[in-house]
């Protein structure tokens, strides 16, 4: 019985599934049946203009062109309507379909349940549902009805409808989704001459298949292409696909509409998770900013014997005791621990995001960290942190911690940090975001979901995600798995996660030293 239970959940989501494409048909019928009314209306509209002009020679003729329109007009929605009536009665077949099978969950007696599976089954089967097409089977555009009387005035008993491009195909296979740049590629199913240029429309969504009418974004326009190849760059990839579409104009109209095509465009997105931050932190989406005024005054010592010695240095300290900002009463993290937490844990897979500090930040710190980090812990000073800590108070430093141990990085800051997890291989690497030079490696048998996790004093982050992993660290990635082995390493307390720290830098090796 379990078994036909799965078989009919089974059955169930396909069923819904079906009823979904066919509200998001029926979507696009209506649709397009309201636009052959708004467009044809406009077609008229612009050919009575034109004949206006002309009326006395082209009386005859404008009764002949807007008879031919009023009868595409009937064509289309003739059949755009019975395509609605057939699929608005196969989606109350199916709704009810749906019921019953729903309510056969609740048959007790197994004899009748089984009698119920199997009708449900030989039901699905016939359903009208899976046997209509999903294309309308008519398009709004009116386009090709329309006139140039310019050059026409003394040709006025030869005057044709304008013929207009054809759709163009996009070739889906030389599509390309890399670095953060989408390069969409068509051509034309015919050599047309006549062509002038193309538009290119696309817009972000998170339905995967078929676009639909309605969605939360709106068709974005590029228009004036002179070449079958076009590349959207510095995009932000924030939702998991991208639709596309072209059409073909030539000097007088534009053409239908290619066939849409969906990419795939997934990416790491996360923000500061402002309800885990340090009260001296202000805390936007995508920035924060070190804010000495952010809590409550407190006396020069502080609590906590974690912080005693730390690599991040203290601000002063005033006995004015104020009231703090109303910002959530926050309190993940407290003392010297000037952390937040991203919003988004990671949990399997690769991902990549960068982080730019002020110019002028005192002291910053970036990595990955468990939940569980206490309230008084700082980045790096744990065996449940991996960072790299910048110090420009003093006495410059940039250094890889972990587990309360340092290891000097002998390379230039760089302006923008790149930081690339491997969850899976259990690989935490920095980079220097503008040439994709390797700065560091932390080598980790994560144990358990990570966050991304920074520090910040005197100062100020911006964070970028919606970054696809850049290919000149995916190459280096590659050739660095198949090196295998390690240069050095930081040892841990916690004798359950394995941790080296390995050093990888395009430059010639520079020996480093180990600091306590």
């Amino acid at each position: 019985m379990d078994s036909q239970k799965d078989a009919l959940q089974r059955i169930i989501a396909t069923l819904a599934n079906k009823n979904e494409e066919l509200q998001n048909f029926i979507e696009t019928l209506n649709h397009t049946l309201g636009r052959v009314q708004v467009n044809s209306t406009q077609v008229v509209s612009d050919l009575e203009e034109e004949f206006d002009t002309l009326y006395s020679i082209l009386d005859e003729m404008k009764e002949s062109m807007t008879n031919t329109i009023k009868q595409e007009k009937i064509r289309k929605s003739h059949e755009l309507q019975n395509q609605l009536t057939q699929s608005t009665s196969a989606l109350e077949s199916a709704e009810e379909l749906l019921e019953f099978a729903n309510n056969a969950l609740h048959i007790a007696d197994e004899g009748e349940f089984t009698k119920a599976a199997k009708q449900i089954k030989d039901r699905v089967t016939m359903a009208p549902a899976f046997r209509l097409t999903m294309k309308p089977k008519a398009t709004d555009n009116m386009t090709h009805l329309m006139v140039d009387f310019s050059q026409e005035r003394q040709l006025l008993q030869g005057l044709k409808f304008l013929p207009v491009p054809r759709a163009p195909e996009i070739v889906l296979g030389d599509c390309l989704v890399i670095d953060n740049e989408v390069t969409v590629t068509w051509r034309m199913p015919v050599e047309d001459s006549k062509i002038d240029h193309y538009i290119l429309e696309y817009r972000k969504t998170n339905h995967e298949g078929l676009p639909r009418v309605k969605d939360e974004q709106c068709w974005e326009v590029l228009d004036n292409i002179k070449s079958t190849e076009h590349t959207l760059q510095g995009l932000k990839f924030d939702t998991k696909f991208m639709n596309f579409r072209v059409r073909a104009c030539n000097k007088a109209a534009a053409g239908e509409y290619s066939d849409p095509v969906t990419l795939e465009t997934r990416a790491f997105n996360f923000g500061f998770d402002s309800t885990s931050s340090h009260l001296n932190l202000k805390v936007e989406d995508r920035s924060v900013e070190w804010d000495p005024q952010g809590g409550k005054g407190v006396d020069s010592k502080v609590k906590g014997k974690e912080n005693k010695g730390s690599g991040t240095p203290s601000p002063k300290r005033t006995s004015v005791t104020r009231s703090p900002a109303p910002r959530g009463a926050r309190d993940r993290f407290t003392g010297e621990s000037y952390t937040v937490l991203g919003d988004t844990s990671i949990e399997s897979g690769q991902h990549y995001w960068e982080v730019k500090p002020q110019k002028d930040c005192k002291s910053y710190s970036v990595g990955l960290a468990y939940r569980n980090l206490g309230k008084f812990d700082q980045l790096g000073k744990t065996n449940t942190t991996w960072c790299i800590h910048v110090n420009n108070w003093l006495q410059n430093s940039f250094a890889a911690k972990h587990n309360n141990k340092a290891k000097n990085l002998d390379v230039p800051v760089p302006d923008c940090i790149g930081v690339y997890c491997d969850f899976d291989r259990g690989q935490l690497s920095f980079y220097n975001a503008e040439n994709k030079q390797l700065l560091h490696t932390f080598k980790v048998k994560f144990t358990q979901p990570v966050v991304p996790a920074f520090m910040v004093w005197c100062g100020g982050l911006t964070l970028s995600t919606g970054l696809q992993i850049p290919s000149a660290v995916k190459s280096f990635q590659k050739t660095e798995n198949g090196l295998g082995g390690s240069n050095s390493s930081i040892s841990q307390q916690d004798p359950s996660v394995a941790c080296d720290i390995c050093l990888y830098d395009k430059l010639p090796s520079v020996e480093t030293s180990l600091m306590p």
